[in-house]
């Protein structure tokens, strides 16, 4: 029906394995005169061990601190000097190093995150320095509750577990760091087998592989298979963050689904269709009918092994009671009538955001990068296409009465006194097949 969506010319994805196991992967997009690469590495916070909560954050933030060969200033010196610019970012389960530079760059940009990656030395005036700035970091997150907020949920639906713990760390464990802890988990969990160098844009292949195996041929395997870290139990639960503010932010979560899980995209299109846009029934009947809240949004975070499916709102405390109960009515009303008219919208939307990401060559890389850690293979867009245009409407609203069936999870902060109990919460949303009257 839609299929034309991937027939344009494609580029060809070219991927080569070195000795040691990293795995490269190029995909050269004509009319770009640039080339953006990274290194995703298949470790992020669920990863670390109860002390090093908050080590891949700081670990990220040392990569560009010095190294045998460079101090900070060079590093940054070497790449703006072509013009470059150079980044990272951990996740829960990834952590990546990306630079942009032009095609005939790629050398060097290659050469600093070989260098970043396998020379960093961690030097203790660094490591003292950037500790200090991920605390002003970690306070800033506590002077935002819309931010703040998140943690708190992801914390409270993963109780006392890696992949519930927020990405920063806590000022003890931040403090507590150094060399040798992050030394330790580089040769634990920096392994080349989980590791993808992606580049797209102006890339010769041949020329990627070879630089890749001067700058990163050294990096060693692990002697045994590496760890997946801790697999994730949804525990659900509720925190309650009472603070003197305006505004209320509240998100109610509930059990979702792996990535990797036959109702994924199902999955995604509930959510879409119940918080993910204008057309949402949420920012309908909350926002536009009712007035209850500025911003309501439903999402679906997936994770290797489970998923965490969530409502988020910010309103006046006094309108919590309201807002709460439009909100489960709402979700309830969605699971026993959906149309198809709004899954149609929901697939179009999905293959919009797809298409959209794999216009820049940074979406590629990212794509591309993520899919061979996950799936050991490049998935084309075709096929995911496919796969989402076969959802049918029962499948969208039987994966919202999975999810809906789910303990619930809870956490607000600001004017919270007026949020009804958990307990209540889940009664209400036990009753999916119960008659829904507004």
């Amino acid at each position: 029906m839609n299929h034309h969506f991937a027939r344009s010319a494609a580029p060809a994805i070219e991927i080569t394995r070195l000795a040691n196991g990293l795995t490269i992967v190029s995909e050269r997009m004509p009319h770009i005169a640039t080339a953006t690469l990274g290194v995703w590495v298949g470790a992020g916070s669920r990863h670390e061990r109860e002390v090093e909560h908050g080590l891949s954050h700081l670990i990220e933030h040392m990569a560009f601190k010095g190294t045998t060969r460079r101090t900070a200033r060079q590093i940054a010196e070497d790449i703006e000097n072509v013009g470059g610019e150079i980044n990272a970012a951990t996740s829960v389960e990834f952590t990546s190093y990306t630079a942009r530079v032009l095609g005939e760059d790629i050398d060097v940009a290659l050469d600093v995150l070989g260098d970043i990656l396998t020379q960093s030395t961690f030097e203790e005036a660094e490591l003292a320095r950037e500790k200090s700035v991920i605390l002003q970091e970690y306070a800033s997150v506590q002077d935002t509750p819309d931010d703040l907020i998140f943690d708190a949920f992801i914390e409270t639906a993963f109780a006392d577990q890696p992949i519930g713990r927020p990405i920063l760390g806590t000022p003890i464990t931040i403090r507590s760091f150094d060399g040798g802890m992050i030394r330790t988990f580089l040769a634990r969990e920096y392994l080349p087998e989980r590791m993808v160098l992606a580049a797209a844009g102006a890339v010769e292949h041949e020329r990627l592989v070879a630089a890749a195996e001067r700058h990163f041929g050294s990096l060693r395997g692990s002697e045994g298979p590496p760890s997946d870290g801790e697999a994730a139990r949804y525990t659900g639960g509720e925190r309650r963050i009472p603070r003197k503010l305006e505004q209320a932010n509240i998100v109610i979560g509930l059990p979702g689904c792996s990535f990797k899980h036959e109702d994924y995209y199902a999955t995604h299109m509930f959510a879409q269709i119940l918080g993910g846009g204008l057309t949402s029934r949420l920012w309908h009947e909350v926002r536009e009918q009712r007035g209850l809240a500025y911003e309501i949004g439903a999402f679906h975070w997936p994770f290797s092994d489970t998923g965490l499916f969530g409502i988020s709102a910010g309103t006046a405390g006094a309108d919590l009671p309201e807002l709460i109960d439009v909100t489960l009515r709402t979700s309830r009303a969605a699971v026993n009538d959906i149309a198809p008219g709004e899954v149609e919208r929901a697939k179009t939307q999905l293959k919009v955001a797809l298409l959209t990401a794999l216009e820049t060559p940074a979406g590629r890389i990212e794509r591309n990068a993520r899919q061979l850690l996950a799936w050991g293979r490049v998935i084309p867009s075709e096929e995911i296409v496919a796969k989402v245009e076969a959802v049918t409407v029962e499948e969208v609203r039987s994966a919202g009465r999975r999810l809906l069936s789910g303990r619930p999870t809870l956490a607000a902060i600001g004017p919270v006194r007026k949020v009804p109990p958990l307990e209540a919460i889940a009664e209400e949303l036990a009753a999916v097949d119960g008659a829904i009257s507004f």
